[in-house]
């Protein structure tokens, strides 16, 4: 099952990805502070689209991958009417969304919350509704994240070990947790696991110099 959950996710990311790669937009945020492969970033607001899987931390993204990608590829309902010059109004089964990065895996309650980003042009009035129950969109208030970049494999024991490294770092300075850590991968399955941009980002406290 775990093998064919990573040809899926695989085939699918590619699918999504080939030719097109160089366009995927970010998540916006502001550098405060770097430090190598450490960082203290500041976001904005954004809308994601997520999705909670009751499985391990490795299979957590092939299995949530299929439902969030149904949804940017045409699975929702348009929230607003668009004008007639517009190529979306040429979908018929529902609005196509382009590709965010990166893809977040977040625990909650003991299973895994998988979510893309939407583009940044969306708003909770604009973003389109899914229509599988099992997505759900909502809004990320801006936040300061302690983040560390890392490539290699998607393993749980590479995220737990840069995980602790960074929770090191935001001790030395000063950095206070008030969430959950996330997991983001920038690349799809396919890209050589030394070229990979993985991040582990921690949700913490302004800093004073901030405020």
């Amino acid at each position: 099952m775990k093998i064919m959950m990573r040809v899926f996710w695989a085939t699918t990311a590619f699918a999504l990805l080939t030719g097109n790669a160089m366009a995927v937009e970010e998540a916006e945020y502001e550098l405060l502070r770097e430090d190598g492969d450490f960082s203290l970033r500041l976001y904005a607001a954004h809308i994601v689209a997520e999705t909670t899987v009751d499985t391990d931390f490795e299979d957590a993204g092939g299995k949530a991958f299929s439902r969030l990608f149904d949804y940017i590829s045409g699975e929702n309902q348009p929230q607003q009417e668009v004008a007639m010059t517009s190529p979306v109004t040429q979908q018929s089964a529902g609005q196509k969304i382009a590709m965010t990065a990166p893809v977040g895996q977040q625990a909650q309650d003991g299973e895994w919350q998988v979510r893309f980003t939407m583009p940044a042009s969306f708003t909770l009035e604009t973003t389109p509704e899914p229509t599988d129950p099992a997505v759900t969109i909502r809004k990320v208030p801006a936040r300061h994240m302690a983040a560390v970049r890392y490539s290699g494999f998607w393993s749980k024991e590479k995220y737990q070990r840069n995980l602790d490294a960074l929770r090191r770092w935001m001790a030395d300075n000063g950095l206070e947790a008030v969430g959950e850590p996330i997991w983001a991968r920038y690349d799809p399955p396919f890209k050589p696991w030394f070229l990979r941009r993985n991040e582990v980002l921690v949700p913490v406290a302004a800093p004073q110099d901030s405020q």
